[in-house]
């Protein structure tokens, strides 16, 4: 199997441009899953048994020498498939997949020359392109599988199906080829002359040249014409053939598919952001044993399934040494049961456990032995199977380690934490059982007969790989220097989440009616009111219609170009309210708004539980900075800065049996981390001043007193501030706050010239991890970014910029978690009711017990305040009320 690699990259860049595949970071990655997609459903449907992918290269090819014009018309590589090509290229050795280019060639001829040595050898030969000059090389042992449309529409062409369609032969085809003229390449026609004229003039000559020979029998108008382009037809032709005779140094029998790297692979798609069904189905097209030589080891271990009254017993003689668990449930937030569990001992025995058929003795012993902080045991993904274990009366502690998240700690990039996948990545082994001597996966029990109840076999080997992995992670962790952080902020954490989301917060459903309701009339409004001003009814979701209207009937000016027409997205809107004084860009952005938050409302409704309160999930292992995230409901969404954002807050409300919410809220955490760690003597002062500090920053870069800064310099200096942590760029500045790129650069120069510790230190953390390979936070959370040593600018440059914005955002995130411990800690030491509901970005929110609120404000402020020690203090606000609004500050 062949693939011409550009061919196939350009057509799924522009397959999936409308997808806007783009990682947060900006590298857009169309191309690159589409050519994997392409690549993955080719192996699997076609398993070839040698394979390579054919390039083309920069340098100027034997056409170009020959017709200086050769594709001279090809506009500008696009901005967004920039970099993709070389992404590929990695993709295509993480998978173990060859790739040849040939310098003074195009991959077609490279393709061309392979096949025909190929064939030559008796191998059947598979060309997978979306060139149509590759139909001159099907015959009986090569056939061309052409992309139609999208990534997954193909067309097979063999020999009777190049007649079917052209009614020409494979040997025909650069004939017709030469005298239609390819304005790809910039081969001209002869004007007035289509296909079918070319097709028939083939077949009825039956070559290119023996219509040549007889030109002067063309009669009409065509035949003159034909005559008088004689000349380009002839270069046409000789430029369409496909040299089959390129100096190829490899041996065919070398284009085979090598050892893929799994763990590679996973690093891959997790740097670009890949998740779900391309990972799942490159896997299992490659095949377990393929992808990890070293993987062909699955897991050992003797199940037993005690029977009634044995389990207290064997829990007992358990030995010495922590446990592996794994659990079977449906389990949300706060509800749910454990269906199943099994338990994988230090000695190599697992126990089946089902909850439901235990004798009261055995639960009595399986609830002691859970709740025993002496038995050290491993957990994968913790916290749902403990709310789970909660929900039925029993509890968990004694957790040592959290395989997923302790994998988390060791690579934060990655997306994907499957325990599968972790085995292969840190044990080298399947999860799979090992292979009894008939060559079968199966488990015995402790009679050494063999068990056949799949599902307890299934729980018993993935409790026993939880137990070894987490051995392994331990191991790995300690060597990146993550047992800290570990040991002493991310692992008890789990069990203060757990317990916030049990907990919820109590909702007022009313309150959140009464919003949609509302913002239901101002997105049906601003429909009316868009129909009203244009004068037509047109469906305000769709961008090709209000492109129409916009740009055709309108004639507003045309924003920036995209392959679907000119974009409708909010910046280019702003754009065009600034620029007319047309209604409809205004109305259109009114309507996305309120659409969203009518969206953001209706999800809210959605979560409230039977209790009354809304139980969202908190994500511990998404955000590679270290960050918290949540989801159903994904609090982060609601605005804080907006009045409709403050209402939907006023909808969170104080529960029964409690008095009030209290607010504590970290002030300027990043920027207090940074003048801490740059040691900025100016920024240090800046906060020391006792002014606001925007206005004192600005006043030191302006030379002005605080007092006679004004709003516009303070937002300037605001925007600087916020944005050199992260990587702001003089374009991104300039696009912020609506300033010529010139006079954004003169303002950063400004600061700088103030602020240089800050400079300083911005240029060594990049070059530091430059050096390391990785960033570090103050409590040693890293970050590897490998991609700051690349070839590809695009990803050196992003690569920089999280280089930037780690240390401090991830510091921060290590602050809010050390200072919800404490917190969660002091107010379980004074014997306090009051509990902690919600952490959103920098922000603590209780539920407060009456009579406790100003301990719990004390408590707030001393544990928030001390959880590190800055050369800046952190300084916390607090806020109290009824609502979540209301406490606000």
């Amino acid at each position: 199997m062949l693939l011409d690699g550009h061919s196939l990259a350009y057509r799924a860049f522009y397959a999936l441009k409308e997808a806007n595949l783009v990682t947060t970071d900006g590298q857009h990655t169309e191309a690159v899953y589409g050519f994997t997609s392409m690549l993955v459903n080719a192996l699997r449907d076609e398993r070839p048994t040698h394979i390579a992918v054919c390039f083309d290269r920069s340098e100027p090819t034997f056409r170009h020498v020959e017709y200086a014009e050769y594709k001279a018309n090809r506009t500008e590589t696009p901005e967004d498939f920039r970099g993709q090509v070389s992404l590929i290229f990695e993709m295509l050795d993480t998978l173990g997949v060859p790739r040849m280019s040939q310098a003074g060639y195009e991959a077609d001829d490279l393709i061309a020359t392979l096949a025909t040595q190929a064939a030559g050898q008796e191998m059947d030969v598979l060309i997978v392109t979306g060139d149509r000059d590759a139909l001159q090389l099907v015959n009986d042992r090569i056939t061309v599988l052409m992309t139609r449309r999208g990534i997954s529409d193909m067309t097979r062409f063999t020999p009777e199906a190049v007649y079917e369609k052209y009614e020409l032969t494979p040997v025909q085809y650069p004939d017709f080829a030469a005298i239609r003229g390819d304005t790809s390449d910039n081969l001209k026609n002869i004007p007035g002359v289509g296909e079918k004229t070319a097709a028939k003039w083939i077949r009825e000559y039956g070559s290119l040249q023996e219509l040549v020979d007889r030109v002067d029998e063309v009669k009409g108008k065509v035949g003159e014409k034909l005559r008088d382009h004689l000349d380009q037809v002839l270069l046409n032709r000789r430029l369409t053939e496909l040299r089959r005779d390129v100096p190829v140094e490899t041996d065919i029998a070398a284009l085979t598919m090598g050892t893929f790297d799994r763990d590679g692979i996973h690093k891959l798609l997790d740097s670009l952001q890949i998740r779900g069904e391309l990972r799942e189905r490159l896997f299992n097209t490659l095949g377990p044993a393929s992808g990890a030589a070293e993987a062909e080891a699955g897991f050992e271990v003797e199940l037993t399934v005690p029977g009634p009254d044995e389990l207290a017993g064997w829990l007992a003689d358990m030995p010495q040494g922590r446990a592996g668990l794994e659990f079977r449930s449906a389990y949300g937030s706060g509800t749910g049961r454990i269906d199943a569990l099994a338990i994988a001992s230090p000695g190599g025995v697992a126990a089946y456990v089902d909850p439901a058929a235990l004798t009261e003795g055995d639960e009595r012993a399986l609830r002691e032995w859970l709740a025993d902080e002496a038995r050290p045991k491993a957990v994968h993904d913790a916290k749902g199977p403990m709310l789970a274990l909660w929900a039925q009366g029993l509890d968990l502690r004694g957790l040592s380690c959290d395989t997923a998240l302790a994998a988390y700690l060791a690579t934060p990039g990655q997306r994907d934490f499957k325990l599968d996948d972790l085995a292969v990545r840190y044990l080298s082994r399947e999860l799979r059982a090992e292979s009894a001597p008939d060559g079968q996966g199966t488990l015995f029990d402790a009679a050494g007969e063999e068990n056949d109840d799949a599902e307890a076999r299934d729980l018993a080997l993935r409790a026993q790989a939880v137990r070894e992995l987490a051995d392994g992670l331990e191991e790995f962790l300690s060597s990146r220097g993550g047992t800290h952080l570990m040991g002493d902020v991310e692992l008890p954490l789990v069990r203060v989440l757990a317990e916030m989301e049990r907990a919820g917060i109590a909702a007022d459903r009313e309150h959140f009616a009464a919003q949609e309701a509302q913002f239901g009339a101002a997105v049906k409004q601003a429909v009316e009111e868009a129909h009203r001003v244009v004068g037509e009814q047109f469906n305000l979701g769709s961008p090709k219609q209000l492109q129409e209207i916009l740009f055709g009937k309108l004639g507003l000016p045309k924003t920036k170009r995209t392959k679907t027409g000119y974009s409708t997205d909010a910046d280019q809107l702003a754009w065009l309210a600034t620029q007319t004084e047309h209604e409809l860009p205004t109305i259109m952005l009114r309507h996305r708004d309120q659409t969203k938050l009518r969206v953001t409302v209706e999800g809210l409704i959605k979560e409230i539980g039977d209790d009354g309160r809304i139980h969202t999930t908190f994500n511990q292992i998404i955000a590679a900075t270290g960050r918290l995230s949540s989801e159903k409901p994904n609090l982060q969404n609601i605005p804080i800065r907006t009045t409709e954002g403050r209402r939907i807050r006023q909808g969170f409300t104080v529960g029964e049996g409690y008095e009030t919410l209290l607010t504590a809220d970290y002030s300027q955490i990043e920027l207090r981390i940074m003048a801490h760690l740059s040691g900025d003597e100016s920024l240090i002062a800046a906060f020391e001043s006792g002014h606001d500090f925007h206005q004192a920053t600005a006043a030191r870069v302006f030379g002005l007193p605080p007092e006679q800064v004004g709003g516009e310099l303070r937002a300037r200096i605001k925007a600087m501030n916020y944005g050199l942590a992260y990587g702001l760029s003089d374009f991104g500045l300039s696009g912020q706050l609506n300033i010529p790129v010139a006079e954004a650069r003169a303002l950063k120069d400004e600061y700088f010239q103030e602020f240089g510790g800050v400079r300083d230190f911005l240029h060594a953390i990049v070059a530091q991890a430059r050096n390391d390979g990785y960033t570090e936070t103050i409590m040693g959370r890293r970050r590897y970014l490998p991609d700051l040593t690349s070839d590809n600018r695009q990803r050196r440059e992003m690569a920089e910029r999280m280089a930037l914005n780690a240390p401090i955002q991830g510091s921060a995130a290590d602050i809010i978690k050390v200072a919800m411990l404490n917190v969660r800690r002091a107010l379980a030491e004074e014997g306090l009711r009051s509990r902690m509901l919600l952490q959103v970005h920098d922000e603590l929110v209780f539920e407060v017990a009456p009579g406790e609120t100003e301990r719990v404000r004390q408590v707030a402020i001393e544990q928030m305040s001390s959880a590190y020690l800055l050369r800046v203090p952190l300084d916390v606000s607090i806020g109290v009320g009824r609502t979540w609004e209301d406490a606000g500050h």
